[in-house]
């Protein structure tokens, strides 16, 4: 799977703001569809919350992605 232009540069931005990267490509399973989404990530709030998750689609509109219709 090809990483698109800006991929590390937001991976790297996620990293200084405390995201911690925990899926490069992150794999979801929607109705029987299987997508890869670019970055899963997570990062603690605080000891007594749970931790907030994000997926990231990094798009730079060079080429279409099987993720264009959702």
């Amino acid at each position: 799977m090809a990483k698109d232009l800006f991929h590390d540069a937001v991976k790297n931005a996620l990293i200084k703001d405390g995201w911690q990267i925990t899926d490069d490509p992150f794999f979801l399973k929607i109705g029987g569809v299987e997508l890869y989404i670019d970055l899963g990530a997570e990062k603690l709030i605080a000891a007594e919350r749970d931790n907030q998750k994000i997926a990231v689609e990094i798009k730079s509109f060079i080429s279409s992605s099987s993720l264009e219709d959702v």
